[in-house]
């Protein structure tokens, strides 16, 4: 209960934030602007938290919220290539019900893995500014807390992902590379990924088979230890 209680606040907090004057009025235009194939979708064009079971092994931190996925869902890694890429992966994994997500309603959830992102609000270009991240890490810092009891496996795609999740738990010298695998000391284990993004995918510079790894170590990771 009081878990259930603690992240109804932190996801409260997260919806109403306004830290960031630039990511508020971006993701406010892009739910007016929208763009051809969800014309007729109302989007979210809110700060999208994280979600997944509360009891998580894994722990997935993406980027940031799409412009065109989370942004119009309100859920993170949801309606867009990206989400498509991990929703496949855990559910060929075991983390999934279903190998889809579509939208908020669509009957998918997460076994043992939770999912969230550095910056809650999708922006521009994809990328966010020092001092966006900087304001966002509060709300990461509080979920990281919130599940520190379950965690044994933490997932981060992309290099910001990576260095900010190192940050907030005080890792030095560690070096992101696709696959790198860090063993905390903790009980914890730090694996570094790409980002599925369609930049990645497109490019092959992501394989399928390079991405599934991940996850197949990931559970390989929490199921010995």
């Amino acid at each position: 209960m009081k878990v259930l209680l603690l992240i109804d606040d932190i996801q409260h907090k997260v919806i109403k934030c306004k830290e960031c004057p630039r990511l508020v009025r971006y993701i406010q235009s892009i739910g007016q602007t929208k763009v051809r194939r969800f014309t007729n979708e109302n989007y979210w064009s809110k700060p999208v938290p994280g979600y997944g079971d509360l009891e998580a092994t894994l722990l997935i931190i993406g980027l940031a919220t799409a412009a065109h996925g989370g942004n119009r869902t309100g859920r993170i890694f949801t309606g867009d290539s990206s989400g498509d890429w991990l929703a496949k992966a855990l559910f060929e994994t075991g983390f999934a019900n279903k190998p889809s997500s579509i939208s908020k309603n669509d009957g998918y959830f997460l076994k043992d893995a939770y999912v969230t992102a550095v910056v809650k609000c999708a922006p521009p270009q994809n990328i966010p500014t020092p001092s966006e991240i900087t304001n966002c890490s509060q709300h990461l810092r509080e979920e990281l807390k919130l599940l520190e009891n379950t965690t044994k496996v933490i997932v981060t795609l992309g290099k910001i992902a990576f260095d900010n999740y190192c940050k907030i738990v005080g890792l030095k010298k560690l070096v992101f590379g696709h696959n790198a695998i860090y063993m905390l000391g903790n009980g914890k284990t730090l694996i570094s990924s790409y980002h599925p993004s369609r930049r990645n995918t497109n490019t092959k510079t992501l394989t399928w088979e390079m991405w599934i790894n991940i996850f197949k170590t990931a559970k390989y990771v929490i199921i010995s230890s």
